[in-house]
């Protein structure tokens, strides 16, 4: 089977429930703690060819640095929000699950199973 890379947050109860969910199903997923590891621009722009999503979707606009950021300004552009995400790795979305060159994000957590056998 394709590797299997979960973008993950210990103290979210979504993050630890896809991996749970993984872990039940018999699978070891890398687990990339990206609070602690931050995604750089590249990164963040070949997982969001992954899932198949701008930038702006991939914002969690009720953190903090959204609005101090002021990210929710239209007239950024996605190079920007891209920048804005690997400067702020608290402002991506999680968990996401990463199969090949496919991605998912687990809201809900049961969504990850969609990217697995």
């Amino acid at each position: 089977m394709t590797d299997l890379t979960l973008y993950h947050n210990p103290r979210c109860s979504k993050s630890r429930g896809a991996l749970e969910l993984l872990e039940a199903r018999g699978l070891t997923p890398t687990v990339v703690r990206y609070l602690e590891t931050p995604l750089n621009a590249a990164q963040l722009q070949s997982l969001l060819g992954k899932l198949g999503i701008s930038a702006r979707q991939l914002l969690r606009t009720g953190e903090d640095e959204y609005k101090t950021l002021n990210l929710a300004d239209s007239s950024l552009s996605e190079a920007q929000l891209i920048a804005a995400i690997a400067e702020h790795p608290k402002l991506m979305e999680r968990p996401i699950l990463e199969v090949g060159d496919k991605a998912i994000i687990g809201r809900p957590p049961e969504s990850v199973l969609e990217l697995v056998p």
